[in-house]
């Protein structure tokens, strides 16, 4: 069964809700040294990535509405298939630039649509 568009965009947010709460409070230079840190981060953007590429394949209109939802589920692809290119320093500025934003757009979107379905 599909997901709707909904619990998609719920996934972006709670992924983006994890990233921002694991490098609350770190550096660079921290993430750069903490395995588990980077593990845990890349995870949340492989999550937004692909339900960002299902929202796609179901709602093309609604992804769309995303900036850059094609370079954020490229991104996702070079996490999940490309690790050995991926540098922390990509991943890190991902997280201090593109996720305030990516967050606020999905965020958006999802509160429409429930004031649209009520």
């Amino acid at each position: 069964m599909p997901h709707s568009a909904e619990k998609l965009l719920q996934d972006i947010l709670d992924a983006a809700d994890a990233i921002s709460a694991f490098t609350a409070g770190k550096t660079l230079d921290v993430y750069r040294s903490d395995r588990m840190l980077r593990s845990a981060v890349e995870r949340q953007f492989e999550i937004i990535g692909e339900a960002l590429r299902r929202l796609a394949a179901l709602h093309p209109d609604l992804a769309a509405e995303i900036p850059e939802h094609q370079r954020i589920i490229a991104f996702r692809n070079i996490i999940a298939h490309g690790y050995e290119v991926l540098e922390a320093a990509m991943v890190w500025q991902a997280v201090r630039d593109k996720l305030p934003a990516l967050r606020g757009c999905a965020a958006a979107i999802l509160k429409r649509l429930i004031q649209a379905g009520k």
